[in-house]
C-alpha cells in the first residue's frame, strides 16, 4: 500500500455524505465520490470554509456552486513539479494527486538508468506522468485524443520549466497511434497508460476498458524496446482487480520480457477526529511490470 504523503499544497480535509473535502493550494473544494457513503463529518467546521462545491445532476452531468470567488486557474506544486489547476465539468480539476506515488516511482526508475529512456504516455490527460518523466531526464511521447487536455499538458510542462526537454505531443486515438508507431519501427523503453472506463477518440472512436484493454496492451508490446524498463497501467474502472491487470501483463509483456510485478494501491487518507481510532481511505489500482 502506497501513500502519496509528500504533498505540501494538496490535502484531503474530510469526507462525508458522498463528498470529499480537499485543499488545493489556498482553495477548498468539495467534490462527489460514490464510495463515501457514511454521513458523519469528522471536522464539521472545515465544511464552512468551502470555496466551491460540485453537485451532480440526477439527469447526468452537474455544475459547480461557488461560495467564494476563486481564480479561474491557479497552480500547485509537488516537489519540483508545477501543475495548473482549474475546476471543470464532471467534477475534475485537471490533476489526480494520488498519482504522485507513480511519479516518484517512475522518476527513481528513470534516474537509476545510465541511458536515455524513451517513454510512451497513453491517455496522457494533462501530463502528470509526462512532466514527471521529463524531470527525470527521459524523452516522452504524450498521446491523448483531447486537444484541450494536450494544450493543458503543454502548459504544465512549461510551468515546470521543462519546455526545453525532449517531448512530442500527439492528439490522436491511442490505438491508431500505436499501430502507426509499429509500422514506423519506433520503440520505447517505458509505457504508461491511464485508460478511462469509457471514452471516445479524436475522431469518435469508442473505447471501453473491459473490451479493449487486453488488445491495447498486446499491441503495445510491439513498440517495446529490447530492454524495456517498465510498463505501468492505471485503472479507475469499477470491478477491475489487480489479478486482471497482472494476468494481462503476464500473458503479454512478461511472455517476451522477464521481469517483476509491482502492485500499488494509492491511498487517499486523512485522520479522523479521535486520531488513532481509524482512518478513512479510498483506494485506486495500479499494476506495473518492471524489468529485473
Amino acid at each position: 500500500m502506497k501513500l502519496a504523503s509528500e504533498w505540501k499544497e494538496y490535502k484531503i480535509l474530510d469526507m462525508a455524505e458522498g463528498q470529499k473535502l480537499e485543499r488545493w493550494g489556498d482553495v477548498i473544494l468539495a467534490r462527489p465520490d460514490p464510495q463515501i457513503i457514511w454521513k458523519d463529518k469528522s471536522y464539521p467546521k472545515k465544511w464552512k470554509e468551502i470555496n466551491a462545491t460540485y453537485h451532480r445532476s440526477k439527469t447526468g452531468g452537474g455544475a459547480w456552486q461557488f461560495n467564494k470567488k476563486i481564480p479561474k486557474q491557479w497552480q500547485i506544486h509537488y516537489k519540483n513539479l508545477t501543475f495548473n489547476i482549474k475546476p471543470m465539468g464532471f467534477k475534475h480539476t485537471g490533476l489526480f494527486p494520488e498519482q504522485a506515488v507513480n511519479w516518484d516511482w517512475m522518476i527513481n526508475k528513470i534516474k537509476s538508468e545510465k541511458r536515455e529512456i524513451k517513454v510512451l504516455n497513453l491517455f496522457a490527460y494533462t501530463g502528470g506522468a509526462t512532466v514527471a518523466c521529463l524531470s527525470a531526464g527521459a524523452s516522452v511521447c504524450h498521446v491523448d485524443s483531447s486537444k484541450g487536455m494536450t494544450t493543458w499538458a503543454k502548459e504544465n510542462v512549461i510551468s515546470s520549466g521543462l519546455e526545453d526537454k525532449k517531448v512530442r505531443f500527439i492528439v490522436d486515438d491511442v490505438v491508431k497511434f500505436v499501430n502507426r508507431e509499429i509500422r514506423r519501427g519506433n520503440k520505447y523503453d517505458a509505457i504508461v497508460m491511464d485508460p478511462p472506463s469509457y471514452g471516445r477518440g479524436a475522431k469518435g472512436e469508442v473505447w471501453q476498458f473491459e473490451e479493449n484493454i487486453y488488445d491495447l496492451v498486446e499491441l503495445c508490446t510491439k513498440v517495446l524496446s529490447d530492454a524495456p524498463l517498465f510498463f505501468l497501467i492505471n485503472s479507475y474502472t469499477t470491478g477491475i482487480s489487480s489479478t486482471v491487470l497482472k494476468n494481462i501483463l503476464n500473458i503479454t509483456v512478461e511472455k517476451n520480457h522477464k521481469g517483476n510485478f509491482v502492485f500499488f494501491f494509492w491511498k487517499e487518507e486523512f485522520r479522523m477526529k479521535k486520531g488513532e481510532l481509524g482512518k478513512q481511505k479510498q483506494e485506486k489500482l495500479c499494476k506495473i511490470w518492471e524489468n529485473k
